[in-house]
């Protein structure tokens, strides 16, 4: 009898809910595109999904330690998925320092996958191990799947005479085709996408499609450790239509693009590259067809001004940074704000002050969007909650700004930002038009004549016949626009700009409850990108038969009308932020509400189960 015969039969594929995996290795091992082509194919199985690259803060660390460690998280299943998950069913360590960094994410019983080419001493003496962690038993409550990948890449690529740096360059490919046997994937995709992008060098995308193919047999052929075997993710039941997998930047850029198309406006970026922000820049730059003007400026300042002044001009002006480049945009928004022009300011949160963490997350900058001006400049301030949302927010900015002629700040974060989601393509034809009104007539015009409703001023291009008119830092006068120092026009002015955003909460959908009972025990209130981390939490909590609720804030200034009231009607409030509180004191001055924080800067999102760990906390259980 042959040992073919012999073999037992594979073990059944395991079937899951739901998975999180995450890619970790050195800044240059292309653990972002190894985590891009998985949530692919993810997709393209129709798993719902959420993703989260997580990049070194330095450019160029040193290869082999922690500081460089890159990696990419993904949660995907067949059920509905709102975060990037929590503890991880799955850690890929590219090398010593990616095991380091990441292995305690991983779950209990949890696999690892581990290149045990990469386990030398002068890797161990990097990542700061004392001992090898695959010997000395530190890995023991872990499945550890030990696999010599530099070894077996270069064997899978060795028919196309590659050096030995350009053939260990494959190594993401190989382990994502084993990753792929493990998950169930089609490597198709993958493949197509490797000789469309290696088109002009079929040799590295038939080196790497080869590495792909060795990596899913060898997981199909290798005896697998104890306990260890595939598993079978479902598709999710999610509303048909056509779909696409987006980042938060994309949704923005989209957003951004489709508002100028409702307003009737060109679109008008003036931006100088920061993490997380420089995305957006790339995005637009890209999108000239779609009446798009992209502008690179030498610094902060520059590029504010540029766009205010093509606002004036008659586009619509945008201009996108971080927190540190928001505080050298300052200056100019107050002009914006004095004079009364639309202008998008993007803020793409991250960590910290000054130069901080700035590849890692933060919500730290609402006090300064709601506040963080000289003198009484109040603009409106609105947050995407998710990558997909961000698309409908930025038109919701666009509307707002050009019809009460002011700045609108747009908050993301760096989680938002780089983080990836199934978006359902939306019907463009439906959405509702806001069309500019240029002031034409030049009868009585004056540059600073209100509309009685809003309390906009009128918006006249230069250059028009008969409205030559000028504008500036210096105060104007209510009736004329002209230059005045005037102790009771200034109180004038100063009044209905203020008047002008308040009355923006009369335009604004009332705040609704996401979650549970209007007047439950507890309400758990939250901004930005804690919206997927609370809706998990809070669900999770009323199936099992708390009185909780989620109320999710994307308009925070003005705030909406019933807020208030609303927020009266819980017995106590609990708001999860990744700052040191911040919602939390605008909504005690706003409201005198007892209002209770879990903060979080660390840097990294929340997980679910801090957030639910705070509400049983609170309702005793």
């Amino acid at each position: 009898m042959s040992s073919a015969a012999l073999k037992e039969p594979p073990l059944p594929r395991q079937e899951l809910e739901s998975a999180v995996v995450r890619f970790a290795g050195d800044s240059g091992d292309g653990m972002q595109l190894t985590g891009s082509q998985f949530t692919q194919s993810a997709a393209l199985a129709g798993n719902d999904l959420a993703t989260f690259p997580d990049f070194p803060a330095e450019i160029r660390a040193p290869l082999g330690t922690t500081f460089g460690v890159s990696a990419f998280q993904i949660n995907f299943g067949s059920g509905e998925i709102k975060t990037s998950g929590d503890a991880l069913d799955m850690l890929v360590a590219m090398n010593p320092a990616a095991l380091k960094v990441e292995l305690n994410g991983l779950r209990a019983g949890g696999i690892v996958v581990v290149d045990q080419g990469s386990f030398t001493d002068r890797n161990l003496r990097k990542a700061g191990f004392d001992a090898n962690p695959l010997n000395d038993g530190s890995l023991d409550k872990y499945r550890v799947i030990e696999i010599d990948i530099s070894r077996l890449t270069m064997e899978a690529v060795a028919e196309f005479g590659l050096s030995k740096k350009d053939g260990l360059r494959c190594k993401n490919i190989w382990t994502l085709g084993l990753v792929y046997w493990m998950y169930e994937r089609d490597r198709q995709p993958t493949v197509d996408w490797l000789k469309s992008k290696f088109a002009k060098r079929p040799d590295i995308a038939d080196s790497n499609i080869a590495a792909l193919n060795a990596g899913h047999a060898f997981a199909e052929t290798a005896e697998l450790p104890e306990g260890v075997t595939g598993f079978h993710v479902r598709p999710a039941e999610i509303t048909p239509g056509l779909y696409r997998t987006v980042t938060g930047g994309h949704a923005l850029a989209w957003g951004l693009v489709a508002g100028a198309k409702l307003a009737g406006l060109p679109l008008f970026l003036g931006s100088y590259p920061i993490t997380p922000a420089s995305p957006l820049l790339h995005i637009l730059a890209g999108l000239k067809e779609y009446g798009v003007t992209t502008f690179q400026a030498e610094d902060e300042i520059a590029a504010v001004c540029s766009a205010i002044g093509a606002s004036y001009a008659g586009s619509l002006g945008v201009t996108s940074s971080s927190g540190p480049g928001i505080a050298l945009k300052g200056e100019a928004i107050g002009l914006a704000v004095g004079t009364e022009l639309p202008l998008i300011v993007v803020n793409s949160q991250r960590a910290g002050p000054s130069t901080g963490l700035p590849t890692k997350t933060e919500q730290s900058d609402l006090f300064q969007a709601v506040y963080g001006r000289n003198a009484d400049s109040p603009v409106v301030v609105l947050a995407s909650r998710s990558p997909s949302d961000c698309f409908d927010v930025a038109i919701e900015a666009v509307r707002l700004a050009t019809k009460y002629m002011t700045p609108v700040i747009l908050l993301t974060d760096g989680y938002i930002a780089n983080a990836a989601e199934p978006w359902r393509i939306p019907d463009f034809s439906a959405r509702e038009e806001f069309p500019v009104r240029f002031r034409t007539d030049p009868e009585g015009f004056q540059p600073f004549a209100r509309d009685e409703e809003t309390l906009a001023r009128v918006w006249a291009i230069p250059g028009t016949p008969g409205l030559e008119h000028r504008i500036g830092g210096i105060e104007r006068d209510y009736d004329t626009g002209h230059i005045s120092y005037d102790a009771a026009n200034h109180q004038r002015m100063t009044d209905v700009r203020r008047a002008k955003i308040d009355g923006i909460a009369k335009d604004i959908p009332l705040q609704e409850v996401d979650q549970g009972r209007a007047e439950a025990a507890l309400v758990v209130v939250g901004w930005g990108s804690t919206y997927g981390p609370i809706n998990r939490a809070v669900s999770h909590l009323i199936g099992e038969g708390y009185d909780v609720a989620h109320v999710h804030l994307r308009h925070i200034w003005p705030l909406p009308d019933n807020l208030g009231e609303l927020l009266k009607g819980f017995d106590r409030v609990l708001i999860p932020e990744m700052n040191t509180g911040q919602l939390s004191v605008v909504l005690r001055s706003q409201y005198l509400v007892d209002a209770e924080g879990l903060n979080k800067v660390s840097g990294q999102p929340f997980k679910i189960s801090e957030i639910e760990q705070a509400i049983r906390d609170r309702l005793g259980g």
